[in-house]
């Protein structure tokens, strides 16, 4: 199975020597076809899923959430609430897959991984100064340490869209690279663009190269903090990207949209873009994820609905 090792040489080394060879290689990727690329998005959106493989995909979309809490409000009961509905997310059937990580910010490291302890469910903390990412990067350092420190799985960063978007890519990159060293070898990297404020989808497709040329593990659409996140659109961009980036370079990118997904059919849309574009290589939650609290509920409604032939309804799942 092709890894990103975060001892791996860089990929593609010349390119990222200077700002200009830098900008040279990311202006020179392909433009997007917008017509093209949100015609194929909606195109798969209306693939039809019948009852066998659609019991197979909930089970497989559960097993891919990140479930995730990131409120100024919260605690550490509710953390470890969270945990437990990640590793047991339907008490009444223990048949139902955990979830892959549950997502909290650094101060709430240790409670989740008590929670999840003995589990297979793994602790990925936002970091960077998440989600503005607006802090010197000894701070976001600092920030990354303190979780990998605390036993975070993940770190979940986010780029300066600000340098981004006034061209300074090789700072952007630098501050990957910095971010992956924090990391260690204990903790995978997933590189958050903020899709929703890079204005393109060419923007998109360079930030995508950009992050796995400085190392990112996954790259991840957004926040979840701003209005537009991930959209079918973007995310079979970014598909698109790390299915390219194997072919060149032979190093394997996770993808995890993250952010107004909410819904079974929804999930089950997402999951017919990365069977269709990457192959089910990537069908697996150490290469894709959902970003997403409100989406693990219906899930589970909706596999009840196929186990019982009765739609339960949201009293019968936990509030999280």
């Amino acid at each position: 199975m092709p890894t990103n090792a975060p001892t791996a040489a860089p990929p593609l080394p010349d390119v990222t020597t200077s700002d200009t060879t830098l900008r040279r290689f990311l202006h020179g990727l392909p433009g997007v076809d917008t017509v093209g690329l949100e015609s194929r998005a909606a195109a798969l959106g209306t693939r039809s899923i019948k009852t066998t493989a659609k019991a197979y995909a909930i089970d497989l979309a559960i097993s891919m959430v990140d479930l995730t809490t990131l409120e100024g409000a919260d605690t550490p009961g509710k953390v470890r609430a969270l945990g437990a509905k990640a590793v047991h997310p339907d008490p009444t059937d223990r048949t139902t897959p955990s979830t892959a990580a549950v997502c909290v910010y650094p101060d709430m490291v240790a409670s989740a991984k008590e929670a999840v302890a003995g589990s297979s469910v793994k602790v990925a903390s936002v970091a960077t100064a998440f989600p503005a990412g607006r802090a010197a990067l000894p701070v976001k350092l600092a920030d990354v340490r303190d979780a990998v420190a605390a036993g975070a799985d993940e770190i979940d960063m986010v780029i300066d869209r600000g340098a981004f978007l006034a061209g300074k890519y090789l700072k952007v990159y630098d501050e990957i690279t910095a971010v992956k060293q924090a990391c260690g070898t204990s903790a995978r990297l997933k590189v958050i663009f903020e899709t929703g404020e890079l204005s393109t989808y060419d923007n998109i497709r360079r930030a995508s190269w950009l992050g796995m040329l400085a190392g990112a593990d996954f790259i991840k659409t957004s926040t979840g903090k701003v209005a537009v996140n991930a959209t079918p659109a973007n995310t079979l961009l970014m598909l698109e990207a790390v299915r390219d980036f194997r072919a060149q370079t032979g190093v394997q990118v996770g993808v995890k949209p993250a952010g107004g997904i909410r819904t079974t059919k929804d999930a089950i849309k997402f999951l017919v873009l990365v069977n269709e574009t990457v192959g089910e290589e990537w069908l697996d939650n150490h290469w894709f994820r959902f970003g997403a609290s409100s989406l693990l509920n219906d899930l589970l409604m909706q596999r009840q609905k196929l186990a019982t032939g009765r739609y339960s309804g949201p009293d019968y799942v936990t509030v999280d």
